[in-house]
Parts: structure tokens; sequence; C-alpha cells
């Protein structure tokens, strides 16, 4: 069975029409889902999936009990050795979700470096993801650097600065690069 992993951005606390869509097909193709425990979408997502009473969901969080788990479904506890509350800390539970999944979809305000972080972990495991663009209402699959390139266009020159700083963007890109040349 797939196991598809959604995120997003905290910013983000109602899901579009577009996504929603999104995730009926996921729901009525029995994926596995598994969502994280934050604000914006995540719980946004734990509420659109409890109204649809889907059973087949994990919750993946961090210390002893999440933060959200509306639908009260099995849950997931990542260990990790990283302060907690610290970036280190949540993303441990994101690094779990992006081993664990076969695909992703995130939900992206083309600012948020977690979002945009779990793509490129996706990317670096061959994994394939599809960013929905809030803004602009656009769905992008995400499955080599150029793509990646083309969802970080759509950010404010001052949100790449950041995320370059806090992810060093330019150098994944190398590296995604490098390693196409080498497969082909």
């Amino acid at each position: 069975m797939h196991k598809v992993f959604i995120s997003g951005s905290m910013s983000i606390k109602n899901i579009d029409s577009n996504v929603i869509e999104r995730l009926n097909n996921i729901i009525s193709s029995q994926y596995e889902i598994i969502v994280g425990d934050a604000d914006g979408v995540d719980s946004s997502i734990q509420n659109l999936l409890k109204e649809k009473h889907t059973e087949n969901v994990t919750v993946y969080c961090v210390g002893d009990a999440p933060r959200n788990n509306i639908g009260c479904w099995s849950v997931e506890k990542v260990k990790t050795i990283e302060k907690p509350g610290t970036r280190a800390f949540f993303t441990a539970k994101d690094l779990k979700m992006a081993e664990s999944c076969d695909y992703g979809l995130m939900i992206w305000d083309t600012k948020s470096t977690g979002t945009l972080s779990n793509a490129i972990e996706l990317l670096k495991r061959n994994k394939y993801s599809l960013v929905y663009i809030n803004k602009t209402k656009e769905f992008f699959k995400i499955k080599n650097a150029e793509d990646l390139e083309t969802l970080l266009s759509y950010m404010s020159d001052s949100a790449f600065i950041k995320a370059d700083e806090k992810l060093k963007l330019k150098r994944q890109i190398e590296i995604f690069k490098n390693r196409q040349t080498i497969l082909f």
C-alpha cells in the first residue's frame, strides 16, 4: 500500500478546494496517510480527514504526545536527542516521515523552510512530491533539480535569502544536478 506524507506551512489554516480534491483521491485510493502534529496545514488536514472519517492515518510527533491528533489516530513517536522546541527537534519527525513515505503532498506558502525542506528530503531519497503553491493555486511535481529551481522561483528575494541561509538551497541544487549528471 502506498504511503503519502502530507505537510505544509504553519501559516496556512484553510485548505484550498484543489488540495481537497487531491486529498479525496488519496482517500479513495486507500493510500496510507502520514501527517505531522503541527498547527497550520497539519491540523487543517487532520480536521478534513476526521470529517471524512478516514481511518488509514498515522500522526507523527516528537516528544511524549502529539500536539494535535484530532482523529485519535495511531501515533508514531520519533525519538531524537535534539533540544525540545528547537527546529532540529521538530525536523526529526519530518525526516522520519520522508523516510517512511512513498510520495509527498506539500501545501506551501512560498516562505516556509520546513515545507521546502520536506520536498528536498524526498528528492534526496529519489521520491517525488507534489507541491501546491497556495498563493497561485498551482501544483508542481518535484522530480529533479530543475523542478526544484522552478519551485524556488516563486519565492520573494528576501524569502529565498532566508531559506538559503537555513537550507543551503544553492548547494542542494548543485548536489542534485551533479547526482543527475552521474546517473546519465
